[in-house]
């Protein structure tokens, strides 16, 4: 009986904000809420279809890079809101998918990821390239190495340092760096945690996370860095597990702090974007029970308040897709409309929508 009362009890505390209404933990995805939030439009349409880029902004304009459409693209995209107009821009010097990616000081930098060792080859080799793009410029510029080979792992910047969590990569065992990860090949989820210092080109090893992951979402509110969901085990979501877990570091004093409300709808493979004090997670997918799906899931975490608000749903369920916020819209874009382990022939994205929020 004392147990029963303390499951009803926990249970009793992970009610969430949701516009007005109110939703528990574990009751599944969740569903229209009032459009008292903001409200979906649509916007042009990305040139290529696209999923796993990544998206910066810099100087009130969103811009995608690499992605994996059918293999690692090198793809870059200039997104400018005022026009809705979508512009290709340089590529990047190589293809990959799945790297870190974040804005410092006008300049977007680009750690890691997975890349092919040639034209249809094996994919999934992991990366420890760091790059930084002038998108004034329209130019790329080599930077250190990170120390630790990737994929699918999440950068933030703060303090006037970069810092790239979690991931996946090589087994301790792995004898060959250059052989793909995932599939059968062992490798493992990370705790990494790496430093980089713009001013002096250098690494350095901070606090492991206490979660390894990759596929998370990451935030930084108040200089400090939330680090939310994703998946423990493997790279791909067939032979992983997600985690609903918030862990929160603070890079001034290299510690992780107590953990935070849990994400609502599990999942990993999100988009995200920090808007007015919240940490938006956009999409993702699951597996369970060999039934793949993506997401149309919109949750924001607010860390001053511990508490999660559930927004309108986007339009169309996807994973791998993008996220950034210019003004008063959350932009989404691109994506995967099914889970990865799907049969079937590939169904990537070029839809872009926005949700426009009520309070400017």
């Amino acid at each position: 009986m004392q147990y029963l009362l303390a499951v009803a009890a926990v249970i009793s505390v992970l009610v969430l904000v949701s516009g007005g209404a109110q939703a528990q933990v574990g009751q599944g995805p969740p569903q229209e809420i009032s459009s008292s939030l903001g409200r979906w439009v649509r916007l042009a349409p990305m040139p290529e279809k696209n999923e796993e880029f990544n998206f910066a902004t810099a100087n009130n304009k969103l811009y995608v890079i690499g992605g994996n459409g059918d293999g690692p693209k090198g793809l870059v995209m200039e997104y400018d809101p005022a026009a809705d107009k979508w512009t290709k821009k340089k590529n990047l010097p190589f293809t990959a998918d799945h790297m870190a990616v974040t804005e410092y000081n006008g300049k977007i930098y680009a750690f890691g990821g997975a890349t092919q060792s040639q034209a249809a080859g094996p994919g999934n080799i992991a990366l420890n390239t760091s790059w930084e793009y002038d998108p004034v410029a329209d130019s790329w510029k080599s930077l250190a190495p990170m120390p630790t080979r990737r994929v699918s792992a999440v950068a933030a910047a703060v303090g006037g340092k970069i810092y790239v969590l979690g991931g996946a990569g090589h087994h301790p065992s792995a004898k060959d760096l250059a052989a793909p990860i995932g599939g059968n090949t062992p490798h493992r989820s990370l705790d990494a945690n790496e430093a980089y210092d713009p001013a002096t080109n250098r690494w350095e090893t901070r606090m492991t996370m206490p979660t390894a992951r990759n596929h998370s979402a990451v935030g930084v509110v108040n200089g400090k860095i939330y680090v939310i969901g994703g998946r423990v085990g493997a790279l791909n979501i067939t032979s992983a597990m997600n985690v609903n877990i918030v862990e929160v570091y603070d890079p001034a004093a290299d510690l992780w702090g107590a953990a935070g409300m849990r994400l609502p709808v599990v999942g990993s493979g999100f988009g995200w974007a920090t808007y007015r004090g919240k940490i938006f997670i956009v999409g993702g997918e699951t597996a369970e029970a060999h039934i793949y799906s993506a997401f149309r899931s919109v949750q924001a975490y607010e860390p001053a308040t511990n508490t999660w608000t559930l927004y309108p749903r986007m339009p169309l369920a996807r994973h791998g897709v993008n996220v950034a916020v210019i003004s008063n819209r959350l932009i989404v874009a691109g994506g995967h409309i099914q889970g990865a382990g799907t049969a079937g022939a590939a169904a990537h994205a070029d839809q872009t929508d926005a949700f426009e929020f009520a309070e400017k």
